[in-house]
């Protein structure tokens, strides 16, 4: 089910900086206005994957929209669910096309007409018409809960679907006696098998390439995990989701896909566009900001951006992890097969190139080599304790000192 979409502003967001988003890294899955929401992101420093999953379409056949429209016309309907703006805006063009459009205005004008969200109101409210109130949560089944609650029983009610709307959605509508009469203006489709931003998106997801996915329908989250699927990969992406790349939903019905699959996805209160960008921007930085304190001064890790020592780089996705890895480990000694298996690679070499990579970034040697056992981080204590270590009198000579960590999404 779509989601309600506006058109983003940097009004959307209150004290709008360039640098809100930097060094953050966020896959966007939407085809429907995608280039407001990426050019939002990308002008408060982040970097966008785009690789939309689905596609949304007009109907391939309006033959089928028509026969649908004549139907209602005919039968005259008390009540008329109108679910999205596009597709009450998609229906009255091909009414028009058809020679139906003053005839379907007239219907509509007589009938009780529901809206699932402001949006939708928007759309009828531009036809010339009113409607008679809106669903409290902005989905369909509470504007069918709407008319159960508040009509009376064997009531004609036409649904202007939206591509995705499933029938048990409108079932508790028939169980009390109305009948039920739908047109759909629009659909979701699939994108060709040969577009190989998806697979990208599935890797950059699963190996921690990403600090945030945003979501902006139902159906986009189903097609992202059929993909994953079929690409073999979808255990690894929901573990890591799991393990913290932030999913970001638009609205209650889009985070439902989310959480029937175990993750736990952030949502603003108002379900629009320019409220989830704003959420990204306020929890990023919470959800996905690692620090650790070690002997050289304190190490951050913002997205794909480093600090230490007063030197700020970017990491390239394998040395990040690796340094990742090290930082969860609070101070005790990584293996190099557990290095390895963090990075899904059996090729030592190359691992040891990623590390040599990732020294000379950090300037300061913090990584520290612990003969036939693995490496370790030179932190001061353990990220997630309080127990306080001291330091060795070749590093800081003996001195103690605290340290603060912010754990990424994985851990709340």
């Amino acid at each position: 089910m779509s989601e309600p979409a506006t058109n983003t502003t940097d009004t959307a967001v209150p004290t709008f900086r360039r640098d809100q988003l930097e060094g953050f890294r966020i896959g966007v899955t939407s085809e429907r206005r995608a280039a407001d929401l990426i050019d939002a992101l990308e002008r408060r420093g982040a970097q966008v994957l785009h690789a939309p999953t689905l596609r949304m379409e007009p109907a391939s056949n309006d033959e089928r929209v028509i026969a649908d429209t004549e139907a209602i016309i005919d039968a005259r309907p008390d009540v008329v669910l109108v679910t999205t703006a596009f597709g009450v805006r998609r229906w009255l063009e091909v009414a028009d096309a058809a020679g139906l459009g003053e005839r379907l205005l007239a219907t509509l004008a007589a009938s009780a007409i529901l809206v699932r969200g402001p949006k939708a109101r928007g759309g009828i409210r531009a036809a010339g018409l009113d409607d008679a109130g809106m669903s409290e949560e902005e989905t369909t089944a509470s504007l069918v809960a709407k008319v159960l609650a508040e009509r009376g029983s064997g009531l004609t009610v036409a649904v202007q679907a939206h591509g995705y709307l499933q029938d048990a959605v409108l079932a508790p509508l028939q169980a009390a006696g109305h009948r039920v009469v739908t047109v759909s203006p629009y659909r979701w489709s699939s994108l060709d098998e040969g577009d190989e931003r998806i697979p990208r998106l599935v890797d950059a997801i699963c190996t921690d390439q990403l600090d945030c996915v945003t979501f902006t329908s139902a159906p986009a989250v189903d097609a992202l995990f059929a993909a994953a699927e079929g690409l073999g990969a979808l255990d690894a992406l929901l573990s890591a989701f799991r393990r913290g790349v932030v999913a970001a939903s638009v609205g209650p019905v889009t985070s439902a896909a989310l959480t029937a699959a175990g993750l736990r996805p952030i949502q603003p209160e108002r379900f629009r566009m320019g409220a989830l960008i704003r959420l990204v921007c306020e929890r990023l930085p919470e959800l996905r900001v690692v620090r650790a304190q070690t002997f050289h001064g304190e190490l951050l890790i913002r997205g794909a951006l480093v600090e230490l020592d007063g030197c700020r780089v970017p990491l390239t996705p394998v040395p990040l992890t690796l340094l990742r890895t090290l930082i969860s480990a609070g101070g005790s000694v990584v293996s190099r097969e557990q290095l390895l298996r963090a990075v899904s690679s059996s090729d030592e070499h190359a691992l040891e190139m990623a590390l040599s990579r990732l020294r000379r970034s950090l300037v300061v040697p913090v990584i520290t080599t612990v003969v036939k056992r693995g490496y370790r981080l030179d932190v001061i204590m353990d990220a997630g304790s309080a127990d306080v270590v001291t330091a060795p009198a070749s590093g800081a000579g003996s001195r103690r000192r605290t340290v603060t960590a912010n754990r990424t999404a994985a851990s709340r």
